[in-house]
């Protein structure tokens, strides 16, 4: 099998599987089975791949028509510019969640000491850290499995966190000048109905918001009053219809500044507020 051959043959498998982006998700399983760049595709085309590189191959796109996540299968994914390791112990980090960290950025300063609730892969602190030098660090998550894939990724990006196990606050100790979190926050019914790349694949406990989607905004805004900071900040990633919801419960609770920011396509992201 060439080069060629292997790119048409892994566009076809993919279409017939309904994946949507059949050939660039080809062509990124063919890179990594292979560990070539487009140059080289290009100058070799009616060159022919060994035999474990076409089984790697045929295994690979077997995957991704199973619709297992590209990401988990490559291993890795890239987020506010920096490389992250992925499995399925945590969320694919996605675009819409660099509109948190962007928001964040503009608060966190020098000295202060930031908290980040459900880390999952820890590209949210992770990505604070790596911007902003002198910040102290820390992220809880509910998933020991979790937290060893964003113990690997502070590594992997060079920056000190210190991550604990915790349901919410239960571990968690000290104050914070910001807390940020993107917790679970789909309703259970919908849940049902997401793409089976994510209903099938990712880890639920990260997805699943409870009846309405807001229980896990409840239980920070009720109980972060302990560890934020007077005049502390408190940003959280959102569902595109949970903005005037969420706002609200802030204000209610005494919150001020209280603001909605969209993200890159127009929808409701990131609510923020001050202690």
């Amino acid at each position: 099998m060439t080069y060629r051959e292997a790119m048409d043959l892994g566009e076809k498998v993919l279409k017939m599987a309904d994946i949507a982006d059949a050939k660039v998700d080809a062509w990124l399983l063919l890179e990594m089975v292979c560990k070539i760049d487009r140059n080289f595709y290009y100058l070799h085309l009616e060159d022919d791949l060994s035999e474990e590189q076409v089984s790697g191959y045929e295994i690979a796109l077997k995957k991704r028509a199973e619709h297992i996540p590209l990401q988990y299968i490559v291993g890795e994914t890239e987020f506010m510019g920096l490389r992250f390791k992925v499995n399925s112990s945590v969320l694919v980090p996605r675009q819409d969640t660099e509109t948190l960290v962007e928001e964040a950025l503009k608060v966190i300063e020098p000295g202060m000491k930031v908290l980040d609730l459900c880390t999952g892969s820890g590209c949210i602190i992770i990505s604070i850290l790596h911007n902003i030098v002198n910040v102290e660090g820390d992220a809880v998550d509910i998933s020991r499995q979790a937290l060893n894939v964003a113990i690997e990724n502070a590594k992997l990006n060079d920056v000190v966190v210190n991550f604990e196990r915790s349901d919410l606050f239960d571990n968690v100790t000290g104050t914070y000048d910001v807390i940020v979190s993107n917790p679970p926050y789909i309703p259970t019914a919908q849940v049902l109905k997401l793409m089976p790349e994510v209903q099938n694949f990712e880890p639920m406990e990260a997805l699943d918001g409870k009846e309405d989607g807001l229980f896990f905004y409840r239980r920070i805004i009720q109980e972060c009053g302990a560890y934020l900071k007077e005049n502390g900040k408190i940003l959280f990633e959102i569902g595109h219809d949970q903005g005037v919801m969420v706002s609200g419960m802030l204000r209610a609770a005494g919150f001020k500044n209280v603001t909605i920011k969209k993200d890159l396509s127009g929808n409701d992201r990131v609510v923020s507020g001050m202690r």
